[in-house]
């Protein structure tokens, strides 16, 4: 009998002793993940259109809600285009894709010295095979955000 009640009494020890970690709720355990990391996202555009698009106008605005209250350190934005018009005219394609997209995150409220806007034309837009990418009508944009302090 002196056994059991010991066993019982160590038990309960033991027990007490799984809720004395200190923890009171669920979010002393769990912590948000911050959205002030280093992201990436795409603007497609029309085909030969510079103009941004409703859903171009979603992703910038998703984005730079998703990044509010963060410190942007940096921002690249790339403008792409397919390999129709030749190379001259698909340079200057680029570039003004880069620059909307640049200038409505601007719009948005973020920093333009932080921005690195660039366009790389028609450059790599046709496969080995001679296939034209449609894919590449689009702006390439890579955030460096950090939590404000």
């Amino acid at each position: 009998m002196k056994r059991a009640i010991l066993g019982l009494g160590l038990a309960a020890v033991a027990v007490a002793g799984c809720s004395m970690t200190g923890f009171k709720n669920r979010s002393d355990l769990v912590a948000e993940p911050s959205a002030c990391v280093e992201k990436r996202f795409e603007v497609y555009f029309a085909d030969s259109e510079a103009r941004l698009t409703e859903s171009a106008r979603q992703a910038i605005g998703m984005t730079a809600a998703q990044l509010q209250g963060c410190d942007i350190r940096k921002v690249q934005v790339l403008g792409l285009s397919d390999a129709r018009g030749g190379a001259a005219a698909n340079q200057d394609l680029s570039e003004r894709r880069a620059q909307a997209v640049a200038e409505a995150l601007t719009a948005a409220g973020w920093p333009a010295p932080v921005f690195d806007v660039d366009a790389a034309g028609d450059t790599g837009a046709e496969t080995p095979g001679g296939v034209r990418e449609p894919m590449r009508r689009r702006t390439e944009v890579l955030i460096d955000a950090v939590p404000r302090r």
